[in-house]
């Protein structure tokens, strides 16, 4: 009866070691994903703090583009809103789906912008132009590479999650799945954009 009680004891510490093991394996994965989203937050944030400064070089040489102008600035702004908000909440899907097509969006847009500047070889030419040219392609690396680092965590934390034992305990103290970040636009994703003015 004696040996009984300590197997049954033994079997019990060794259930409950898992079970606090592999909770905080899970809580280590969860933040090391919401990290990683954090560093895609920043270069984000640079890139939309270079938006408006881009757009201010251009105003001068673009008189009659203004709506081109218009809609870089507006979609930047949905951008910032969405990033915050996902920033708050990166595993809400719904969230991340808006930062996702926002940031495609925002993308095509400066996508268009460059060709709208190839016809102003003035502005093509300005000092200040080059220089955010090179901040904002350099910026746009830093966001690949970010992503990707992210999506790697979040790829782990899910694996993770879903995997038995782990899946029961994720179950049990309710461990939601991480949303990736994938932009719509995958040619997007194998190539950073060209700004050449």
């Amino acid at each position: 009866m004696f040996l009984a009680l300590i197997i049954i004891s033994a079997i019990l510490a060794g259930l409950t070691m898992l079970l606090v093991s592999l909770y905080n394996r899970l809580i280590v994965l969860r933040n090391r994903s919401k990290n990683a989203f954090a560093q895609i937050e920043v270069q984000l944030k640079r890139r939309h703090d270079l938006i408006p400064n881009l757009v201010e070089v251009a105003k001068g040489y673009l008189k009659h583009e203004r709506e081109t102008l218009t809609e870089i600035t507006d979609l930047r702004n949905t951008a910032v809103r969405n990033l915050q908000q996902a920033g708050e909440n990166p595993e809400d899907a719904e969230v991340m789906g808006r930062l996702n097509t926002s940031e495609s969006q925002l993308q095509g847009a400066l996508s268009r912008f460059n060709l709208v500047v190839e016809a102003y070889p003035e502005l093509k030419a300005s000092t200040s132009m080059m220089a955010l040219s090179e901040e904002i392609s350099s910026t746009e690396n830093k966001v690949a590479f970010a992503r990707q680092g992210y999506n790697d965590a979040v790829t782990m934390y899910n694996t993770t999650r879903e995997s038995f034992p782990a899946s029961v305990v994720s179950d049990m103290f309710h461990f939601k799945p991480a949303q990736l970040l994938e932009f719509e636009d995958h040619e997007q994703i194998q190539a950073p954009p060209k700004v050449s003015f």
